[in-house]
């Protein structure tokens, strides 16, 4: 049986997928393709879905079984041999969580990421003191100062992913109940938070909206969520909400229609960038 992997990796995702569609264009069912690597269907639909690596032996085995041509064969084991490298991030596996381990994969690889954000400053922009503060006031708080340091160090190093010569374009709506929350007794907390807010508004690629108490309710007032896009066509995009102890993936067609229509509705009614900067600095002023 293969192996459980706690981080598949966007390849992992990708070449998963494209298995899935090569099995449905030869006329395989999951049954069939199972019964040619002698594993069970289960373990088939595991590779399909990125919940395991990808085992070079049965890659070469169903690729000659769905007819694929040398060339593109090969080529496809090399991509499987690269996909199945650790990410980055695996060296924090002592304090990742299973299910957050695919955001971060995800975050790394997309060429757009879009988020809605109804309590907190999103963990790409916040400064290390206010990653900090929130992680003490969490859960995590309860697991001890070394944890806590492993969990900001984590969030710093994805950080680094808005310093690369081609970063994604971020694009942030949050509720303006996030910029009067404060997270510590200590105000220069927040006004270092709201100075860097405000120098990542200067960035090209980084757009921050805020969604005005004063605009009312909205369509997105239920829960934060991430919508990320893909510069590889074989990736859809792709949905990220979480809860108390758990995370949801979602990329069918009409769950991601639902949340990329509610991110429009919000940012064309949400405070436009340059009224976005003047809150900041106004809230700054506050703390």
């Amino acid at each position: 049986m293969s192996e459980r992997r706690p981080a598949p990796t966007v390849g992992q995702v990708v070449l998963g997928k494209r298995l899935q569609e090569l099995r449905e264009a030869a006329g395989f069912k999951r049954e069939e393709a199972a019964r040619v690597l002698r594993v069970a269907p289960a373990t088939v639909r595991r590779i399909e879905m990125a919940e395991v690596a990808l085992k070079i032996p049965y890659v070469q085995v169903l690729l000659t079984t769905y007819g694929v041509p040398d060339e593109e064969a090969a080529a496809f084991v090399a991509l499987a041999e690269e996909a199945n490298q650790p990410g980055w991030w695996q060296r924090f596996h002592d304090v990742l969580p299973d299910w957050f381990s695919l955001y971060v994969s995800l975050e790394g690889a997309a060429r757009i990421i879009r988020s809605y954000e109804p309590h907190f400053v999103p963990g790409l922009l916040q400064t290390e003191e206010y990653a900090r503060a929130v992680m003490e006031a969490g859960t995590v708080g309860q697991t001890g100062p070394e944890t806590i340091d492993r969990h900001v160090s984590l969030r710093m190093a994805r950080q680094k992913l808005l310093d690369r010569p081609d970063p994604p374009h971020l694009w942030v709506v949050m509720d303006e109940t996030v910029l009067k929350r404060p997270v510590s007794i200590r105000g220069e907390v927040m006004r270092e938070q709201l100075d860097k807010l405000l120098e990542f508004a200067e960035r090209d690629r980084i757009t921050l909206q805020v969604a005005e108490f004063e605009d009312g309710p909205h369509p997105g007032t239920y829960a934060p969520f991430t919508l990320f896009r893909f510069a590889e066509p074989e990736l859809p995009d792709m949905v990220f909400t979480e809860y108390l102890t758990g995370a949801l993936y979602l990329d069918s067609r009409g769950e991601v229609s639902a949340h990329l229509e509610v991110l429009d509705h919000m940012t064309a009614r949400a405070a436009s960038a340059q009224r976005t900067k003047k809150l900041l600095r106004e809230y700054r002023e506050t703390f």
